[in-house]
């Protein structure tokens, strides 16, 4: 037994530090780089001597990132909701790499909010999120992708554990499932081409897409544009117990994102990528198990999180 953890430890070691070649001349695209994950990539790709294209949202997040690091480093402006954005980036990476093409393609960008139970929500609550997570992830993927082959490169999604088990309601999840979905598909697909697919399936982490506001003040906006009726099926003690839960969530989250980081940074470094990383002990130690277990039973652990409503049977 200790020979096998022996080669167990051996093996993983020779697979994390067995590195791709001529990293400081191989260009890397990331998406939502104004602050959290994102940022710290690009910062940390730069510092490793790579070239990094850096797309952010706002004027403001681009003159940051680029006075924070170096000539390694450029930005360009990308909204993934916009499909001309969208193009005009692609051209961009397209003029920076030139016939080198691409080496990795960071899908980064997303947004977490509005989330909560599903009937408090509107549809544009949901299109809102899944525009961000999934459209625009899969358009900026189609456009980036001849370069990626040229490169025979590989691409890194921005899942979530959200992505294996439906812990809140809202576009969150449902978007990070078809991000599962759509990198399984393309990882089959571009194997022949020599490009690697990864995603990347962090647990509960503290960045900017909880939003600005409190967790308090939003679930209050919700609830106060309800129907009455659908108020009086939930009752007062739900909103405030669910609201309460979902507040000491966000409050556990883990402030430090090293272990993100370092796993999206081993994607693009490798020479042995994994197809998923499950940064975060909450992800190893809570959301993975309940996604392998029998669906009746995830449904009943979960269902024990959730408070009573009112009109309960």
């Amino acid at each position: 037994m200790a020979a096998l953890t022996d080669l167990s430890f051996m093996y993983r070691w020779f697979k994390n530090c067995n590195l791709v070649r001529n990293l400081s001349d191989k260009y890397v695209f990331i998406t939502g780089c104004d602050s959290g994950f994102g940022n710290l990539l690009a910062k940390q790709l730069v510092h490793r001597g790579m070239r990094v294209l850096a797309a952010c949202f706002t004027h403001e997040g681009a003159q940051k990132l680029q006075q924070d690091t170096s000539y390694r480093l450029q930005t360009t402006l990308l909204d993934v909701t916009k499909s001309e954005s969208i193009q005009m980036a692609a051209q961009w990476v397209r003029d920076q790499v030139g016939e080198q093409g691409l080496w990795a393609l960071v899908n980064n960008a997303g947004l977490g909010l509005p989330s909560g139970p599903n009937e408090w929500l509107t549809i544009e609550d949901f299109v809102k999120v899944i525009n961000v997570n999934l459209v625009g992830l899969i358009e900026v993927t189609l456009h980036m992708l001849p370069m990626v082959k040229k490169a025979r490169g590989r691409v890194v999604n921005m899942s979530s554990s959200g992505g294996r088990v439906a812990v809140i309601g809202g576009g969150y999840c449902v978007s990070k499932f078809g991000v599962e979905a759509f990198s399984d598909s393309i990882r089959r697909e571009l194997h022949y081409f020599g490009v690697k697919v990864s995603i990347i399936e962090p647990g509960n982490y503290r960045t900017s897409i909880l939003g600005k506001d409190g967790i308090e003040l939003r679930m209050q906006k919700l609830w106060e544009q309800l129907p009455q009726e659908t108020r009086d099926s939930y009752g007062e003690e739900y909103f405030r117990i669910y609201t309460e839960k979902l507040t000491n969530m966000t409050r556990s989250a883990e402030p430090r994102l090293r272990d993100v980081i370092n796993s999206m940074e081993h994607a693009i470094v490798s020479r042995s990528p994994r197809i998923r990383y499950n940064p975060g002990l909450d992800a190893k130690l809570l959301y993975l198990p309940l996604a392998k277990l029998p669906t009746p039973v995830t449904d009943f652990i979960l269902s024990r999180y959730l408070p009573r409503p009112a009109d309960s049977v």
